[in-house]
């Protein structure tokens, strides 16, 4: 496996692992599938600044991905960066997201700007509760009930890791 900075060519691999938690599960809060269009202008607005976005690539094609995203739009939360972690149905249980994980925390080590790198998980996803765990992020608070998906209320979990 490889990890590397992501490039135009992978963003429909990267919409298609993205699409599919929309559809089928509950790491994402959106409902709705995103275009080829906005996905596009999301992956544009990664590798400047301190929004680093890496791929996984197998089988000649990025299987997962991760990212560090502005966590607020405001200019004091500049320092602060939100992780997000996905991978490809078929490429889980392989230590991918682990390994993504641990690369992209090692860019935000080296970078200046970030002080500060967040993860709001999905209540009830133990994988990735357990991987922040093992990796050292602190819990920070759960927020009941903040978002309805397949006829539920999910809460979202806070995590923090200072890089």
């Amino acid at each position: 496996m490889e990890i590397r900075i992501a490039q135009e060519e992978d963003v429909p691999y990267l919409l298609d692992i993205y699409n599919h938690e929309v559809l089928h599960g509950e790491a994402t809060f959106d409902i709705n599938p995103r275009t080829l269009s906005e996905r596009l202008d999301w992956y544009y607005a990664h590798n400047i600044s301190n929004h680093p976005l890496i791929v996984a690539v197998e089988d000649g094609h990025a299987v997962g991905y991760a990212c560090l995203s502005p966590y607020r739009v405001k200019e004091a939360y500049a320092a602060t960066v939100e992780l997000s972690v996905y991978v490809h149905r078929d490429y889980r249980k392989r230590g991918i997201a682990r390994k993504l994980t641990l690369h992209i925390l090692n860019l935000a080590r080296e970078d200046e700007r970030i002080h500060t790198v967040v993860s709001v998980i999905t209540g009830g996803n133990q994988a990735s509760i357990h991987l922040h765990e093992e990796l050292g992020f602190l819990h920070c608070g759960t927020i009941k009930e903040v978002g309805v998906k397949f006829g539920r209320y999910l809460d979202i979990e806070n995590y923090q890791m200072m890089v």
